[in-house]
């Protein structure tokens, strides 16, 4: 009963429970499992907006396990890499003002973005496979481990497979993060792109890690 007599009083019958709501609820609950956000309020509050917009939210696919390799400072990982393309890599050119509010709704760093800004001297609209492929680099020790993250986003192959993407795409990232680089010759990035290109003759015109991971192929850095 209420306490005070004024109050209206509600009961079970009463209150009408939208037939969506448990399902809804559900959802988001697995949602936030999976992603484990370190800013819960605000990344809840990125994925009700997405998905009233009928946008892509900033979900991972899975629960993430720590990778070895992977820097621990940035709060980047390939999990979420993998969300911020789903939701931006269909776009193909991106504001850097858009790719920012994605990149907070997954609490990331703002000094992080700032500087992945700066490197790739980013303003206006931004190609997005560059945004991507510099974000890449900041999660292992050298280019080959920005590029094996890169195939294993990019493929269209099932987890655990070949993580085959396109030689010219792999070529294009490659070379933008080459220069990026600033100590890799374009002499060197010819080199393994001639020495691959053997393989990808033989593979559809596709590229994979165990390609560029193999002994015989030169090192993707100098």
């Amino acid at each position: 009963m209420p306490t005070n007599p004024d109050e209206p009083y509600y009961c079970s019958q009463q209150i009408n429970i939208p037939p969506d709501l448990p399902d809804i609820l559900k959802q988001f609950t697995k949602a936030a499992i999976r992603t484990q956000p370190k800013d819960v309020l605000a990344w809840s509050a990125a994925y009700f907006r997405a998905m009233a917009k009928g946008e892509t939210p900033p979900v991972k696919e899975r629960l993430e396990m720590p990778v070895a390799t992977q820097k621990t400072d940035t709060g980047l990982t390939p999990g979420l890499l993998r969300v911020l393309n789903r939701q931006l890599g269909p776009k193909k050119v991106v504001p850097v003002n858009k790719i920012e509010v994605k990149w907070l709704d997954l609490a990331l760093p703002k000094e992080q973005f700032d500087d992945l800004i700066r490197i790739g001297n980013f303003c206006g609209d931004v190609e997005w496979n560059k945004f991507f492929a510099l974000a890449a680099s900041a999660l292992g020790a050298d280019i080959t481990d920005a590029m094996k993250v890169i195939c294993e986003i990019l493929t269209a192959d099932a987890e655990g497979g070949p993580a085959r993407i396109a030689f010219r795409l792999f070529t294009d990232l490659y070379s933008y993060l080459a220069q990026i680089d600033g100590e890799i010759s374009q002499q060197h990035v010819s080199d393994v792109i001639g020495h691959l290109q053997y393989e990808v003759d033989k593979q559809d015109g596709y590229v994979m890690p165990r390609n560029f991971l193999s002994p015989d192929c030169p090192p993707l850095s100098a």
